[in-house]
């Protein structure tokens, strides 16, 4: 579906406005990429494909009886409430003595829905009966249709994330690509949250890699600018992706204004659905041009036309008959439920997602895709049209919900025939086969756990690793991280890292910064046990894994630290003077020559552990520990570009101001530099072999 959230954009005049086709000599410096914070992703670039959902803990379903104390206790709040209840449309809440929430439900009557609780002889289902045990209260909130009250209880949903309701987890915005309006040459990038800039959004789609790759597919196909506006309005010579025609060059007037507003125009037309026109227009110049023996005006349409088939053959199944529309298909098994949905616009296939929401395993199918389609479309645009494979009691209801909120008619259907059912089966095929992969993982992931339980003596499977490791290059730039591992595997949103801040901190002591990490974490976590509140975790931390947050309000199980006997008794003296007696202390040391495989094991009053080569227990701690490594050495280097951004190249020894100047006017930009080779940089006048190799180093030196 594509928003247009301007009517005609400012047209200036362009500069220098003449036309060429192609590339010609310039510098070599690529664009930056947009960083307002609406156009970036919430979350690291390379967790947004990696992080996928995990499967939630499902309570089990005892055959037990209630005892009758609670019960009749839970009885008696709900007739109370009954008394007071209205007969019409409305939602309820049920409390118990903590007053946290335990359900939420919508009705039509309220008083009505209240009283087949209040029954004492009628027969629940076991959730039902727990649920009334543990009641002690109900509020109720009135409304005027019952529409109003499916959204209201959507909503409510979503924020409180009920024990006993069926629960959306992992749900994060979806990508959009975003064609400008606000500037004479439109920029095309990807773009999540607000649709506050003038301009067509096109969305939207399963993921962020599906959306780079179609604009680095469009930008071959349409050669559209992506560079910032500052970065456009800077120019004086093409930058590298004109050189490598990915851009027809609108900032330098490579193109003039009509040519480049034809080619945003085919762009939109290709996005808005209308493909197979764009296709048979870019087929009439290249014949036009091979006729006119303009091979090489001829050859840029076919590499164009070719990009266009690109991008449709990474789409998979494209309908024929259906235009707009999201797929739901769900698959129970094993007491987990996923639902896969599928994104059509324009007739092409924008991507798949799975999710899976916590259920407990009474409730039917019908009942989680309900629940899970009204918490869906709570913050989302919703297409025309919506079909499921299982048919639900309220689909008018939801029906007419979404078309107030969207403003055109949704229809929610389940298909029984044609192309339509043939999408439902693609979808649940998918479905079965994620849950199947994701109940083989937690399988092994499982395994490993014990297996941790059985090698290090563990008093049971951990629930959560915490994994520490520092980063730096002779002191400077020095980071530390803890990356986070359970059941499900990485959970790469609780990711943390830590600058590190000590002044008097000695210049590469490791000791001394893992001090520091462990302190800040561990006495942050500390913080609110005097409040009684330490050990009650968040229900939704959704906090940006690159901030320098030392908080979060869930204990480890086991710690991990990269390092020695030296390391671990660093660690110790931390967790002794904190008095951290019941987590566990694991220091994992390199073997020789950091031989991998030949790793030792140190743990607080234990002997050193050494493992055979091929332990699968061996290969999950090591993996644990190089995925901490990663993501330090990548948070190291974010730190230490912006540091070479801003110091430029007086920070290397031995570069001063004029071979500064010689550097940038042979190369270009600081990025060219950092690229070049040995052999490239003592081509430059005044820059001697010595000088090169240090330059060299200088960008290329591993962090410690």
């Amino acid at each position: 579906m594509d928003h247009d959230s301007t009517d005609d954009p400012k047209t200036p005049a362009p500069r220098k406005p003449r036309r060429g086709s192609g590339p010609a000599g310039g510098n070599a410096e690529l664009p930056p990429q947009d960083l307002s914070a609406a156009d970036l992703d919430p979350a690291m670039a390379s967790t947004d494909e990696d992080d996928e959902a995990r499967l939630p803990e499902v309570p089990e379903e005892t055959g037990e009886s209630v005892a009758e104390g609670p019960l009749a206790v839970g009885h008696a709040a709900i007739e109370q409430a009954v008394r007071l209840a209205p007969t019409s449309p409305g939602v309820y809440r049920m409390l118990n003595a903590a007053s946290d929430v335990l359900y939420v439900g919508k009705a039509k009557n309220v008083r009505k829905r209240l009283s087949s609780y209040a029954r004492v002889n009628a027969p629940q289902p076991a959730r039902i009966l727990r649920m009334i045990a543990a009641t002690v209260s109900v509020e109720i909130v009135s409304t005027s249709t019952e529409t109003e009250a499916l959204l209201l209880e959507a909503n409510l949903i979503k924020q409180l994330r009920p024990r006993f309701n069926v629960q959306l987890r992992d749900d994060k915005s979806f990508p959009y690509i975003l064609i400008t309006g606000d500037h004479w040459a439109p920029q095309i990038l990807k773009h999540r949250g607000a649709q506050t800039r003038p301009g067509q959004y096109f969305g939207p789609f399963a993921s962020a890699g599906a959306v780079n790759r179609t604009i680095t597919a469009l930008q071959r196909a349409f050669l559209v600018r992506s560079c910032t506006d500052s970065f456009f309005e800077s120019r004086t010579r093409p930058c590298l992706l004109y050189q490598i025609r990915r851009c027809s060059g609108p900032c330098t007037g490579e193109i003039d204004f009509p040519g480049y507003t034809e080619l945003v125009r085919e762009a939109r037309e290709f996005l808005s659905g209308r493909s197979r026109l764009v296709k048979k227009e870019l087929a009439v110049e290249m014949e036009k041009a091979s006729a006119e023996l303009e091979f090489e005006t001829a050859a840029l349409y076919r590499d164009r036309l070719a990009a266009l088939s690109a991008i449709q053959s990474q789409q998979g199944i494209n309908p024929r008959t259906v235009e707009e529309a999201d797929v739901f298909a769900i698959h129970q098994e094993g007491g987990y439920s996923c639902v896969e949905v599928f994104f059509f616009r324009t007739g092409q296939n924008w991507g798949n997602r799975a999710y899976f929401p916590r259920a407990e395993k009474s409730f039917t199918p019908e009942e989680v895709l309900a629940s899970f389609l009204a918490q869906f479309y709570d913050d989302k645009p919703p297409p025309k049209l919506i079909l499921l494979s299982h048919a639900i009691e309220e689909s008018e209801l939801l029906a007419d919900a979404l078309s107030i909120k969207a403003g055109f008619k949704v229809e929610v259907t389940t298909p029984q025939r044609g192309e339509k059912k043939e999408l439902i089966t693609h979808a649940l095929t998918n479905a079965r086969e994620a849950l199947g992969r994701k109940l083989a993982d937690t399988a092994t992931q499982g395994r490993l756990l014990q297996g941790l339980v059985t090698t290090l003596g563990l008093p049971h499977p951990p629930k959560r690793i915490e994994v520490y490791d520092n980063s730096h290059i002779q002191g400077t730039n020095a980071v530390g991280a803890m990356i986070v591992a359970g059941p499900d595997g990485f959970t790469k949103n609780q990711y943390r890292k830590f600058n590190i801040r000590s002044e008097g901190l000695t210049p590469g002591d490791d000791y001394a910064m893992m001090r520091e990490v462990l302190q800040r974490r561990f006495k942050r976590l500390l913080t609110p046990a005097a409040d009684g509140d330490a050990a009650k975790p968040k229900a939704d931390n959704k906090a940006d894994p690159k901030a320098d947050d030392d908080s979060f309000p869930q204990w480890p199980d086991l710690v991990i630290i990269d390092g020695g006997r030296g390391q671990l008794n660093a660690a110790k003296e931390i967790f002794d003077a904190l008095g951290l007696a019941q987590v566990t202390l694991l220091a994992v040391a390199k073997g020789p020559d950091r031989d991998a495989g030949r790793e030792t094991l140190f743990m607080p009053g234990k002997e050193a552990i050494k493992l055979e080569p091929r332990d699968p227990v061996l290969y999950f701690i090591q993996r644990l520990r190089d995925e901490a490594h990663r993501f330090v050495i990548g948070s190291h280097r974010k730190l230490r570009k912006k540091d070479i951004r801003e110091a430029g190249l007086q920070e290397i020894p031995g570069i001063g101001p004029s071979r500064k100047r010689a550097l940038l006017h042979h190369f270009g930009t600081l990025k060219e530099i950092e690229r070049a080779s040995i052999a490239d940089l003592g081509k430059v006048p005044g820059v001697s072999a010595e000088s090169a190799r240090k330059i060299f180093e200088f960008f290329h030196a591993q962090p410690g």
